[in-house]
């Protein structure tokens, strides 16, 4: 009879902080691969802590809970597969990234983290201890290695467990979404089963936790690098690997092999789901917004449509003399389509009364950005009210390209608690939409259909603080603006290399400069869906004065 081994891998969703509702999941998978016959049952890094934690692992009081949650774990799951589960480890005064074997009501196994990561979103090098590279573990006559998440990224610890005495690698994870994420951890993968000639099990977490979304993605490769199963994105799913051992050791059984979808799709989807689990995480069960009649404002309603279901969500159309009659329409059009409440909120007589208050102030000054602002900083005053009469967590609707170079009122239209499309540039909006409203998936709760007015994605972008305001008269045209701000914020570039791209040097200059002032905005501003590798927050922490400039 051939030798058979069954992994079941959990890629489930935890919340940072909540112990004991990650520990019912790790048990319920326990469970369920108990019920299938499973050798191992399988969680993802950090599991029982939540990822990603940041400096809260370091809290004695909290990393000590977490590591008897998998003690009592341990001891719950006695009787049946093995468990292997990531959480926090204490030796001495020195603190780990563990993942922990569990079998016959203890902890059999401790493998400690050696590569810690310290780019983008990552600085484990400042919370954790390097642990030294250890070799495999076993699970009845099967030696196992699980390199840790950043581990295998490496040549040297996979290389170490297959010198001694590995039979195949399973990879604990707590890998976030950033765009063709996928096809990098994959290469990664390959490389480390080419090397050490062993099949390789990588198992991600799903879910949001902030600004990040972990998208799943679990797959098995065998020693060549062909990949034999591939589990579904941004979903949870509990499913399970046969491995069959053979003269040249084991081999995973082809199983189910999951479609991924485009790159819009995945944006959306992150920006549905971080949207999602940012509230229920949170505490919080609906939304409201402020709804303008333009692109962004209509994108984060449909997104909030999607994430919570229309009825959880209130649309809040707030005129000025301004605003004009097709804002008013296209507003009222798209709430309606997507079925959420829609409020209309004049803002005239409060406006009024405040530039009654400020006229012995302003006497003798001419009206300019001030004005214009105020207008801003009264929705802003008007939607926090409403968020806090009816427990309704305020969106901010900013896109990346706004936000980079503050084409944005703080504690006006940044005033909120949320902003799901802050790592989304215009151009990438306009895109978005477009893909909305001729794709629907099951995982939206919102209706299907053209649900954003085309006039909305198609007519000319304006703020409508002043009359006959377009967003040109402040900016580049969005392309040339997305297109500098790509080359200076995620590609890290220089006004020569804009140059070198066609752009006009004054146009870098000037894009530049607002990048650099607008700092201290960003870093008061709401978290938002993390997209890139360079979305602002802990992927670009630049100093808030800072008086350098490029000259190239």
């Amino acid at each position: 009879m051939t030798d058979r081994f069954r992994v079941t891998l959990a890629q489930l969703n935890p919340t940072v902080g909540d112990l004991d509702g990650n520990a019912a999941q790790a048990r319920m998978a326990w469970e369920t691969g108990k019920e299938a016959g499973a050798d191992l049952v399988a969680l993802p890094e950090m599991f029982i802590a939540g990822y990603n934690a940041q400096d809260l692992v370091m809290k004695p009081a909290f990393h000590t809970d977490a590591i008897r949650a998998v003690e009592q774990l341990a001891k719950d799951c006695a009787d049946g597969p093995a468990l292997a589960i990531g959480g926090p480890w204490v030796e001495g005064t020195q603190l780990f990234n563990a993942y922990f074997i569990c079998r016959g009501g203890r902890i059999t196994a401790t493998v400690l983290k050696h590569h810690l990561p310290n780019e983008t979103v990552f600085d484990e090098v400042r919370i954790f201890d390097s642990g030294p590279i250890g070799g495999p573990y076993s699970v009845g006559n099967t030696r196992i290695g699980s390199p840790i998440c950043e581990d295998a990224w490496h040549e040297d610890v996979a290389e170490t467990l297959a010198e001694t005495g590995a039979e195949f690698l399973l990879v604990p994870n707590g890998s976030p979404y950033y765009r063709n994420k996928f096809e990098t951890r994959l290469n990664k993968m390959i490389a480390r089963v080419v090397e050490t000639g062993l099949p390789l099990i990588y198992l991600n977490m799903t879910g949001g936790q902030d600004d990040q979304v972990f998208d799943g993605g679990s797959f098995a490769l065998n020693p060549h690098g062909e990949l034999a199963v591939q589990f579904p994105v941004f979903e949870d799913h509990i499913g399970h690997i046969d491995l069959e051992r053979g003269p040249d050791g084991w081999r995973i059984v082809p199983g189910e092999v999951s479609h991924h979808p485009d790159l819009f799709e995945q944006d959306y989807h992150v920006m549905v789901l971080a949207l999602r689990d940012y509230l229920r995480k949170s505490g919080f069960k609906k939304v409201l917004l402020g709804m303008s009649g333009g692109v962004d404002s209509a994108l984060v309603a449909t997104i909030a449509a999607d994430a919570l279901g229309p009825e959880n969500a209130r649309c809040v159309m707030l005129p000025s003399e301004y605003t004009s009659q097709a804002s008013l329409e296209d507003a009222k059009a798209c709430a309606t389509n997507l079925g959420c409440r829609y409020d209309f909120v004049p803002i005239t007589e409060g406006r009024q009364a405040i530039t009654n208050t400020l006229a012995p102030l302003f006497a003798g000054t001419t009206p300019d950005l001030t004005e214009e602002n105020i207008q801003s900083r009264l929705r802003g005053l008007l939607l926090m009210a409403l968020s806090n009469k009816f427990g309704e967590m305020l969106l901010t609707t900013g896109n990346k390209s706004e936000v980079a170079v503050g084409y944005a009122t703080i504690y006006g239209d940044m005033a909120g608690g949320y902003n799901p499309i802050k790592d989304l540039y215009k151009t990438r909006v306009f895109d978005i939409c477009r893909w909305r409203n001729t794709n629907h998936r099951d995982w939206m709760k919102g209706n299907p259909g053209a649900v954003i007015p085309d006039r909305i994605i198609t007519k000319p972008p304006s703020a409508e603080l002043r009359e006959d305001q377009k967003d040109s008269d402040s900016l580049p045209d969005y392309p040339v603006l997305d297109g500098i701000l790509n080359i200076l914020v995620d590609l890290d570039g220089s006004i020569a290399d804009c140059v070198a791209a066609g752009f006009d040097r004054a146009d870098a200059k000037k894009v530049e400069h607002l990048l650099f002032i607008s700092e201290y905005k960003r870093f008061q501003s709401a978290p938002g869906a993390r997209l890139s590798k360079r979305s602002f927050w802990l992927d670009r922490r630049y100093p808030i004065v800072n008086r350098w400039r490029d000259d190239g």
